[in-house]
């Protein structure tokens, strides 16, 4: 269980720093379901990625033929996955804002102040399975912890609660924050999310970039 647990949490750590989700989460505590809103996001968070990364582990490790480690389709998964996120970066990187221009918040930041609890939970799944780099990142999670041997079931069940959970740390920052400081913390939000608006494409930049390069490596070891 520790190999698998090693092996996915530098990822797991990649999904955790995403900029979006936590901004995300930042804006519903200011709105006027702030509770509901906030605690159905990271919810959801926290049940769409275990969900996909226990899929993709348990798949990949009984497609497995030989238990004694990986098998070779999954270091060809690895190796385009970590293509996909060196590309993404590279793109990431060219797509930033130019120095001191404020760059654009994505357009469905401006409905979160109307949103149900439903509909923040369907934003959590988005942007934590739907969206491609935090896709590509999630599904990366379960093939590391397939490829760490984990080939009991109960194995790879706890490995991906763990993975959620550390996953699912970024967006329930702000919400302890806001529990735990009340008033006080608004200032703490509103200054955390216009860091990470601002720092979004390089954070995301240097994060693909080392995911990617650790998948290529990791791929190319397998193959």
């Amino acid at each position: 269980m520790g190999g698998a647990i090693g092996q996915s949490l530098p990822v797991a750590v990649g999904v955790l720093v995403s900029p979006l989700p936590i901004v995300a989460v930042v804006l519903m505590l200011v709105s006027r379901r702030a509770r509901a809103n906030a605690l159905a996001f990271v919810a959801a968070w926290f049940v769409a990625v275990f969900a996909v990364v226990a899929v993709v582990a348990l798949v990949a490790g009984n497609a497995s033929p030989d238990a004694d480690g990986p098998a070779p389709w999954t270091g060809w998964l690895k190796i385009v996955l970590g293509v996909l996120l060196l590309f993404l970066s590279v793109r990431q990187w060219r797509g930033r804002p130019k120095p001191g221009v404020e760059p654009p918040a994505p357009r469905w930041m401006a409905a979160i102040d109307g949103f149900t609890p439903a509909r923040s939970a369907g934003l959590a799944v988005l942007l934590a399975v739907v969206n491609p780099k935090n896709l590509l990142l999630v599904v990366s999670g379960g093939l590391a912890v397939a490829g760490a041997g984990a080939q009991e079931a109960s194995t790879t069940l706890v490995a991906a609660l763990v993975f959620a959970a550390v996953a699912s740390a970024g967006v329930a920052t702000p919400v302890v924050i806001y529990f735990s400081m009340g008033t006080r913390g608004g200032k703490v939000l509103d200054e955390l999310k216009s860091w990470m608006i601002h720092n979004n494409a390089t954070i995301m930049t240097v994060l693909l970039l080392v995911l990617g390069a650790k998948l290529l490596g990791d791929g190319i070891s397998i193959v």
